[in-house]
């Protein structure tokens, strides 16, 4: 048995959206200065981002976002144990774990300080330059930042602890379900 239950993790998840929906809404420089967005980013050699010193349209639409995933995250929560857990969330799980994996490897991989696009030397003496970073000119080039990286990662740890909390609580849910099918038969 797990020692944090996956309703608690998920709710924490839940609550972290909506925290992080009121500091973009109204204070989105906080969620820049946070160590753990530093310590990330510098870390992974990942440009800071731009443009978190005053709320904006577009962090207003992020911040409502959030919400309403934290809100209906919330909700789904007070469905019946044997769905939540087995049905809905055993498939959210896996789906948001691997999303959010695709979005740290994307801003990592292939952003200005990704190793793809950087020299290498094969030895002491020659460098040969490998493929140079080019901007798109497309909004995806704004998604190789320290925030959206650090975001994503804290989100894939999130989403995976909460898949194997999941994985390990199926069998005690499976067994409380038959128990209960086999008393409802006894019973008539």
């Amino acid at each position: 048995m797990a020692l944090i239950s996956s309703t608690t993790i998920i709710t924490s998840i839940s609550l972290f959206h909506l925290t992080l929906a009121y500091f973009f809404l109204f204070r989105p420089k906080t969620i820049e200065d946070q160590a753990l967005v530093f310590v990330l980013g510098e870390s992974m050699d990942i440009p800071a981002v731009r443009g978190f010193d005053v709320p904006s349209p577009a962090l207003a639409l992020l911040a409502v976002i959030l919400a309403f995933s934290g809100i209906s995250d919330l909700v789904s929560l007070s469905m019946p144990e044997e769905f939540s857990s087995l049905y809905y969330w055993g498939t959210q799980a896996p789906l948001r774990f691997f999303l959010s994996m695709l979005l740290v490897a994307y801003s990592y991989a292939f952003g200005p300080s990704s190793p793809l696009f950087s020299s290498s030397s094969s030895s002491s003496s020659t460098r040969r330059p490998t493929h140079s970073y080019k901007a798109s000119g497309s909004g995806a080039d704004h998604l190789h930042n320290r925030l959206l990286f650090s975001f994503m990662f804290v989100e894939m740890m999130a989403w995976f602890w909460t898949w194997i909390t999941l994985r390990e609580e199926r069998s005690a849910i499976v067994e409380k379900m038959r128990k209960q099918h086999e008393r409802e038969a006894h019973s008539h």
